[in-house]
């Protein structure tokens, strides 16, 4: 039986950024330097994949740091965390690594200068994602005030609307933070931006790629974890750049096939924390049924490395 013809458009960039990238190395440099078990607080990228490959190699996964003994290491994932984290694992003479992205560190660093020249903090992000509260977690109660729609420009209730700054998660949606901005613009004409955008390089560009994308694909796939932001976004930016039919699948086995019967091309992608293997998969599994064209739609290059901390590079 012939397999019928499919063009396959994969975006890139795609897939894992510097970010994830250094954060399961982190984790895998401190196995190798302390042995296992090495304990992480929260997931240390949203992807169960790569969580359960680490928890295989004696990684253990904790939601508090309460639940971590004193005599074993902890790492702090790459969301970044509240400041009371580190300062009570400090106060229990923990030995611990932060694998907070740098790019998020980098909104962590502005806010408090911003709080230090007395400015209110607006933070434009989802409410309960382990990076917004680890970026409001570095000002005191009330000084970093939430916002996740434009709507919610207009309920906010500031201390002086003259001395304002916003910043934003970094997994955020190009387009729709847009619109949050220019709303707290109009409100707030003397609000102090980022001196660069707070959105990261590898959600702008995975956005961009899917941008160029949609418009020839029938159908799209963001291989990703359902609660990873920067995934979700591009789902969304999928359907917006024209594609119909948008699905978010952790790995092969969740394709909904019948939803792309009589589909003859098909957008992929990958969120910044899944791993090439998961495209590789969801490739193989379209080449099992159709006779399949691969055609790469590349926006950027991407040549990033972030160094992970010094007391993995130093021997123990």
């Amino acid at each position: 039986m012939t397999k019928p013809p499919l063009t396959l458009y994969l975006a890139a960039p795609r897939g894992f950024c510097a970010g994830v990238d250094r954060a399961i190395k982190i984790v895998e440099m401190a196995l190798e330097k302390w042995g296992a078990p090495v304990y992480v607080r929260h997931e240390i990228v949203h992807n169960r994949y790569v969580v359960d490959g680490l928890r295989e190699k004696g990684a253990v996964f904790v939601e508090e740091l309460d639940e971590c003994p004193d005599d074993r290491p902890v790492i702090f994932s790459a969301h970044g965390v509240p400041k009371a984290v580190p300062a009570e694992a400090a106060k229990r003479e923990m030995v611990y690594v932060d694998a907070t992205c740098p790019l998020v560190s980098k909104v962590h660093i502005e806010a408090e200068r911003h709080h230090e020249n007395g400015l209110q903090m607006i933070m434009i992000g989802h409410a309960g994602h382990p990076e917004t509260v680890g970026t409001m977690g570095q000002l005191p109660a009330g000084e970093v005030l939430l916002v996740e729609t434009d709507e919610d420009v207009a309920g906010l209730d500031v201390r002086d609307p003259d001395k304002l700054a916003f910043i934003t998660q970094t997994t955020l949606s190009v387009d729709d933070t847009a619109g949050i901005v220019a709303a707290l613009q109009a409100r707030f004409p003397n609000i102090v931006g980022p001196h660069k955008e707070d959105i990261c390089y590898a959600t702008t560009n995975r956005q961009a790629a899917v941008k160029a994308m949609a418009p020839h694909a029938d159908a799209m796939l963001v291989i990703g974890a359902p609660n990873s932001s920067n995934s979700k976004r591009l789902v969304e930016v999928g359907r917006g750049a024209g594609c119909g039919y948008a699905q978010l699948v952790q790995r092969a086995d969740d394709i909904d096939w019948r939803a792309l019967e009589g589909i003859g091309s098909i957008g992929i992608t990958a969120g910044a924390s899944a791993p090439e293997v998961l495209v590789n998969e969801v490739l193989d599994a379209f080449r099992d049924r159709f006779d399949v064209t691969v055609e790469q739609v590349e926006t950027a290059q991407e040549n990033v490395e972030f160094k992970v901390p010094r007391v993995l590079r130093v021997p123990a």
